[in-house]
């Protein structure tokens, strides 16, 4: 005589059924860099002087080899500039130029600042005119070694192929690629050809991804959890939107970050595009997302009907030349260096413990 099953199975089908239909949240705590500092650790340096801020990679694909201080100037059309490019490059810092310089302009630059090719990178989209244009500054300009592809959504399988492709027509280019802010697409875009991955979605100062879509990763996990990924595989990451002081660039090296990338802390500067603007008795400058109605009406005609901006234009303060804020980020990084005990910036993310916060400063007198 066969045995009955249990009917309580069957009963459940309905609901595991709408279970597996239900949004899903991860309640892992995720951080930014205003939720935490860092611990303070013995040294034995007696000077910040004596720390060493130079890094050497060896890229996984290019095979490419990279010397300097690893911060970036954003490929955003104020601040990745060619007159950016020649102040950075003297501190051995690197600049992704904007996309929008004609290939002339490329020529004119390669022919009148050779020394500064070792660190910049042509900038691209995704689309067919993109590549195009990619190609011919490439073919006038053959001593640049280094590619960004940027786009707002590296999640795209387009991108991916478009990775593809852009690998297989440079094989000994050294491709920055993004952006992402989960490891899974780090690996994928790394085993894509990508290099160097730029991990962050809406943490930018004038960005508005986040209020327009909701879509978002707190930035200093983005980074710890994509360094991780792109580690296993040799491969490198940027830590690209939310720094607003040294010490958040500080805090992205500790994460893991290989690069930093700014944009706001740069702008306003000399070697930013833009005029001077008078108002109510001070200086200002613009600064723009990439998505702003500002670079869509410059470079587009408009805001497309489909979509909406995801940028803001913001006027910031005048600030003279950007060596003066080059060397303020560069002293608070090797001061961070000096109260963990890193001797070098390759040290400072094994000698990091971070530490939660509530509170960042004492804002009395700001």
């Amino acid at each position: 005589m066969g045995q009955c099953l249990p009917a309580w199975p069957l009963l459940l089908l309905p609901v595991l059924f709408l279970a597996s239909k239900m949004p899903r949240v991860d309640s892992d705590l995720k951080l930014d860099f205003k939720d935490v500092l860092f611990r303070p650790k013995r040294s034995s340096l007696k000077s910040r002087s004596e720390v060493d801020l130079q890094r050497t990679f060896t890229f996984r694909n290019s095979k490419q080899t990279y010397t300097g201080i690893p911060i970036i100037a954003a490929n955003m059309d104020t601040t990745g500039t060619f007159e950016m490019a020649q102040v950075l490059s003297k501190h051995t810092l690197f600049t992704t130029i904007h996309k929008h310089y004609s290939v002339e302009d490329w020529k004119n630059f390669a022919a009148n600042h050779p020394e500064c090719l070792e660190h910049v990178a042509a900038s691209s989209g995704s689309g067919n005119a993109d590549l195009e244009k990619l190609c011919a500054i490439l073919e006038a300009v053959p001593a640049l070694k280094y590619i960004c592809l940027d786009v707002a959504n590296g999640y795209s399988e387009y991108f991916v192929e478009f990775v593809k492709t852009v690998r297989g027509k440079f094989p000994k280019h050294t491709i920055m690629a993004g952006n992402v802010v989960t490891g899974e697409m780090v690996e994928e875009l790394i085993l894509s050809g990508a290099d160097i991955i730029k991990v962050g979605i809406g943490p930018g100062s004038v960005c508005t991804t986040r209020i327009k879509t909701g879509v978002g990763y707190p930035q200093l996990s983005a980074v710890i959890e994509c360094a991780d990924s792109a580690h296993g595989l040799k491969g490198h990451i940027i830590s690209d939107g939310g720094c607003s002081c040294p010490g958040d660039v500080a805090k992205a090296f500790g994460a893991g970050a290989d690069f930093v990338m700014m944009g706001g802390m740069l702008a306003g500067h000399d070697q930013c595009s833009g005029e001077v603007i008078e108002k109510n008795g001070k200086m200002y400058k613009l600064f723009y997302g990439m998505s702003s109605d500002t670079a869509m009406k410059k470079y587009v005609g408009g805001v497309a009907e489909y979509r909406a901006s995801e940028g803001r234009t913001v006027e910031v303060p005048y600030r003279g030349d950007v060596e003066n804020t080059i060397r303020d980020v560069l002293g608070g990084l090797r001061s961070t260096c000096t109260y963990v005990g890193a001797a070098k910036l390759k040290e400072l993310s094994r000698r990091t413990t971070f530490i939660r916060v509530t509170q960042q400063s004492n804002q009395m007198f700001t």
